[in-house]
């Protein structure tokens, strides 16, 4: 296979409504492009084609309008995903090759605008080239910058080569080939950022017959992506979840949020923790049976009204009886270090409390972290006895609520993100 990549230069200045396909009709003509080439144009022409560019007056307000969430942060720089699932420096945001003190902005729907370009040229040249938009993005592991494509149409962005053989005929099992980001990564050896060349004929592109498909096939599902957030964003993005997906919390998920539980700060050496885990519809039933039952009689006891009780049992049981697991964390004060003193003795117990926090944090983080909604509920806190009995536990075990888990529901966490109190801190010394 030879592959050709030739640059289209002299192209004018690009205004908003320009219309790109006449523009690129000539050059593409004078190239000889036939079907099966690849007209490749670059994200800045095509933003400004469309009006995608706006006043650098706040940057920050800029990305921010372009964010749909925030994946990692470093002094300026935010790392974010964008509507189009793209994740990407600034959301998309930038000023190089705009006019002074103008940013632009990705494409409204790339794909779309790859497909408006490919018409157009199809009516204005009689034949049908692939078109791929690009722009540069970094990427996690490796230094540098390369072109990626985030807009096609007329060539498959993706080439699944699973179930076929290699070259010694062993069956591949995992190779799924970025074919719109390669031809991207091609087209930009020719489009240098200051070269002056928007747009490239990319020619003898192998599709191995796969179907045409989008840039946006190139988008990783949530589901896959193993790296979501940097961990100082994952602890700002948790959020309680009081509403759960359909389907299961596979046990891998639950055995790992568990063991990440356990790895949180705990007094002199010792592992204080026990997490229950009810997955049962019976076991679960059974434990919410309980607790409503010992709110009944303790909330009698001090005289709330009737009605104010079944709408406190009714709120917990909407979150709890709503999930298809609970994991009850648990806490023993047995086996604290003996302090010689009273003061220090007597918050021993306050320490332990406090370990099982840590580790109920730690259990929510992990849960966060591999896309399980969750909600901690402080329902065992008030029925000790009752809830040890239906867990079959001894009197050592003392309950620190209930979690609530399961699937996390469509459009994910709902709530945005609490700002920083500034009273939450202060500096001493």
């Amino acid at each position: 296979m030879t592959l050709s990549v030739t640059p289209v230069e002299g192209l004018p200045e690009i205004a908003a409504g320009d219309d790109l396909a006449a523009l690129l009709a000539g050059p593409m003509r004078a190239l000889g492009v036939a079907d099966g080439d690849v007209v490749v144009v670059t994200q800045k022409v095509v933003s400004k084609a469309e009006g995608r560019v706006v006043r650098d007056d706040d940057k920050a307000a800029a990305v921010a309008a372009e964010t749909r969430r925030v994946v990692a942060r470093r002094g300026e720089l935010t790392i974010a995903e964008t509507r189009h699932g793209f994740v990407c420096a600034n959301a998309g945001v930038d000023a190089s090759n705009v006019g002074a003190g103008l940013l632009s902005l990705l494409p409204e729907d790339p794909d779309a605008s790859a497909e408006t370009i490919r018409e157009g040229l199809i009516e204005a040249l009689g034949v049908a080239p692939a078109v791929v938009i690009t722009d540069t993005f970094g990427r996690p592991w490796r230094e540098g910058l390369v072109d990626v494509a985030i807009g096609a149409a007329g060539l498959p962005a993706l080439i699944d080569l699973r179930g076929t053989p290699d070259a010694t005929g062993r069956e591949l099992d995992v190779t799924v080939l970025a074919l719109a980001d390669q031809v991207a990564a091609a087209a930009g050896l020719v489009m240098g950022k200051a070269a002056n060349v928007p747009a490239a004929l990319v020619r003898g592109v192998d599709t191995a017959g796969a179907p045409p498909g989008k840039a946006h096939d190139l988008v990783r599902p949530p589901e896959h992506d193993l790296f979501r957030e940097s961990p100082l964003e994952a602890i700002a993005a948790r959020r309680t979840i009081r509403a759960f997906g359909p389907g299961a919390v596979p046990r891998e998920a639950l055995t790992a949020a568990i063991g990440a539980a356990c790895t949180a700060p705990a007094p002199h050496h010792t592992r204080p923790w026990r997490f229950v885990v009810l997955e049962s519809p019976a076991a679960r039933r059974a434990l919410l049976g309980t607790i409503a039952e010992a709110w009944r009689a303790d909330l009698r006891g001090d005289g709330t009204a009737p009605d104010v009780i079944e709408r406190r049992i009714a709120h917990s049981d909407a979150v709890l009886g709503a999930a298809p697991v609970l994991i009850v964390p648990l806490v023993r004060f047995a086996g604290a270090h003996p302090y010689p003193d009273a003061e220090r003795a007597g918050a021993e117990r306050e320490m332990f409390l406090l370990a099982g926090g840590a580790a109920i944090q730690n259990l929510l983080l992990a849960l966060h972290a591999q896309l399980v909604a969750s909600s901690w509920i402080s329902s065992t806190l008030f029925c000790q006895e009752e809830t040890r009995a239906v867990l079959g536990l001894d009197e050592a075990w003392y309950a620190l609520g209930t979690v609530a888990c399961g699937p996390m529901p469509e459009g994910g966490a709902s709530r945005p993100r609490p700002p920083v109190d500034p009273d939450a801190f202060s500096s001493f010394g």
